[in-house]
């Protein structure tokens, strides 16, 4: 959650009203508490468990969402698992399957139930965590990496989808630049979040 609380503290500091989403209660109450400290301003923060969550779940958190935000500007999906770290030959179906859902259903889920709220916005954003086992296969990094190239495909198609309306998707690593993959002509994407969410789940599980 260290990448997560990061983001929602430098978004609060510039002044965005931040919503926190996570499975740990005690962990989202602390976070708010720091920028309520910092900033005066008191997030507001929802719990969900990504590994069990359906569609259903997802379309309920955003409809709790815009009972007091008429919009999102940004939507971060910082959320992970990590999974076995093992070759092929080795990896349990089951945290394959955990993996996948934690960091490409889950986040599929969240995206689809969220883009009504995000489309609200003049310049709303979609930011995907991803890693650079995500774009060059790496050995033993088998459930891992195959969750973060969906990931960056999912980018892409929204990407694509979007380019023309008011929603540009972003990729992030927790020791790269953000890559940016914008519609034409958009001002930079901290500029406009405003009321971002953000997604919060350790990749250690």
């Amino acid at each position: 959650m260290v990448l997560g609380r990061e983001a929602a503290m430098t978004y609060a500091r510039y002044g965005a009203t931040v919503i926190l989403l996570g499975r740990n209660e005690e962990k989202l109450r602390q976070v708010a508490s720091h920028i309520n400290e910092e900033t005066g301003r008191q997030p507001q923060w929802f719990i969900l468990d990504l590994l069990t969550c359906t569609s259903e779940n997802c379309q309920q958190l955003a409809q709790r969402i815009a009972v007091n935000y008429p919009r999102l500007d940004g939507v971060l999906h910082n959320a992970g698992l990590l999974g076995d770290v093992c070759p092929m030959s080795e990896q349990n179906p089951q945290v394959w399957q955990d993996v996948m859902q934690v960091n490409v259903n889950a986040t599929f889920m969240l995206t689809q139930a969220l883009l009504p709220l995000l489309l609200k916005s003049d310049a709303g954003s979609l930011v995907f965590t991803s890693s650079s086992v995500g774009r060059q296969g790496r050995a033993n990094w088998g459930a891992y990496a195959a969750s973060k190239f969906a990931t960056e495909g999912m980018m892409q198609v929204l990407a694509d989808e979007y380019q023309q309306r008011c929603v540009s998707t972003a990729l992030t690593q927790a020791v790269r630049a953000p890559q940016c993959v914008p519609a034409p002509s958009r001002p930079k994407i901290h500029r406009n979040l405003k009321h971002p969410l953000i997604s919060c789940r350790s990749t250690s599980g």
